[in-house]
């Protein structure tokens, strides 16, 4: 999931929330929308195949 902050960045959060703090974990703050897509594709991927 991707959200766009008031500092114009995008941070790509987890899907599921954290049992722990009832929150979504922070994958990433990246400049562009694209780095993020790229980024949560690379996570999709690693969940897989790490």
């Amino acid at each position: 999931m991707i959200r766009k902050l008031a500092s114009g960045e995008y941070r790509l959060y987890s899907r599921k929330t954290d049992p722990k703090t009832g929150k979504r974990r922070n994958l990433g703050t990246f400049s562009s929308r694209e780095q993020a897509q790229q980024h949560e594709r690379e996570v999709q991927y690693f969940k897989r195949h790490g």
